[in-house]
């Protein structure tokens, strides 16, 4: 399964024009992700508020992740404050795969953001968190927290900007978006040895782990004839023609 790392932005003095901070909101966006990430069999890990950018990317660094993803807001320099806005999705100007997460989530921005044509992705290598990560990143900065609207509209649209990004997310990927489910208990119920637990829905993807006749796991998700699972802290796919709901 592919794993991201998630960097909420950690600037808890840059303020919201409309109250609270970008540390403040952007990790409530991503706790608003979590969900739709694990409906989909996409695994994260997250940094903490108590992080800087630098820790970040350490963190980051020392894992075997498929992406970076920051999630941050912009400023306007101080004589046009609350005048600017729109949103750019930056990425490493040599990274392929870093460009094509970005055009993804900003194509997908535009459907939901009021000023689409005020969207873009656009390369840079100026930011310590495309720069400096091993991951293809990827680094949103949505709207202009000192512009009343765009403050607004982030506070008024986390599940919405949530979903949004992991669709995007999906299509990266080539996985499936599916709606957030109620966790299932599931037994495996074969009559031969074992069920592989694949990387993605398909006989021909990797196998990550094999769950024996009897095993108990947790059913997160379905599509079509396969099973989002997790087991043993590890989530993947199974076909679900083996697996008896509890």
């Amino acid at each position: 399964m592919p794993i991201i790392y998630l960097s909420p932005s950690t600037q808890e003095n840059n303020l919201y024009v409309n109250g609270g901070t970008e540390e403040e909101w952007m990790n409530r966006l991503a706790d608003a992700m979590e969900p739709y990430l694990t409906a989909a069999g996409i695994r994260f890990s997250r940094n903490t508020p108590d992080m800087t950018a630098l820790s970040s990317i350490r963190a980051s660094n020392a894992g075997n992740y498929d992406l970076h993803l920051a999630l941050h807001s912009n400023a306007a320099p101080e004589e046009q404050y609350g005048q600017a806005r729109g949103i750019v999705v930056f990425y490493y100007p040599s990274s392929t795969e870093g460009k094509r997460a970005a055009q993804l989530i900003a194509n997908g921005l535009k459907t939901i953001y009021p000023l689409p044509n005020k969207v873009r992705a656009e390369s840079t290598t100026s930011i310590g968190e495309v720069r400096r990560v091993r991951a293809p990143s990827v680094f949103p900065e949505l709207g202009y927290h000192d512009n009343p609207d765009d403050a607004a509209w982030v506070q008024n649209n986390l599940d919405a900007i949530a979903r949004n990004i992991v669709l995007s997310l999906t299509e990266y990927f080539g996985l499936p978006f599916l709606e957030p489910q109620s966790p299932r208990p599931a037994v495996v119920d074969v009559s031969w040895g074992y069920l592989n637990i694949r990387d993605k829905p398909s006989t021909t993807a990797a196998v990550l782990a094999r769950a024996y006749d009897g095993t108990r796991l947790t059913i997160l998700n379905q599509w079509e004839d396969w099973y989002v699972v997790r087991l043993d802290g590890m989530v993947g796919w199974a076909n679900s023609q083996f697996i008896t709901l509890l």
